[in-house]
């Protein structure tokens, strides 16, 4: 118990590289389930929100390192993209162009 709480927190803070992400195939459907709350879990989003359903992957991958670079102005998407890796952007990119 004690070693999963020390490599938990090695993971945490860095100290150890992260599993190689994209082996769960699911993954990218796990990741965009934080989005589902304003976006909706099929990217067809409330209302008020803009819906992702139909973008391209590129154009999403885009867009969320703009939010989370600071280049595009948000409410809470600057501060939500930043705790998403470049490889984490791109699962819930392609997840979200994926949906119909």
């Amino acid at each position: 118990m004690r070693t999963s709480l020390v490599l938990a927190a090695l993971l945490a803070t860095g100290a150890l590289p992260a599993p190689a992400q994209g082996t769960d195939p699911n993954l990218g459907r796990n990741l965009a389930a934080g989005c589902a709350g304003c976006h909706n879990i099929s990217g067809n989003a409330a209302p008020g929100m803009p819906g992702l359903t139909g973008q391209s992957k590129e154009t999403l991958v885009r867009t969320l390192r703009e939010f989370r670079d600071g280049k595009r102005p948000a409410t809470v998407m600057h501060q939500l993209a930043k705790g998403y890796t470049d490889g984490q952007l791109e699962l819930i990119a392609a997840y979200f162009a994926a949906q119909k």
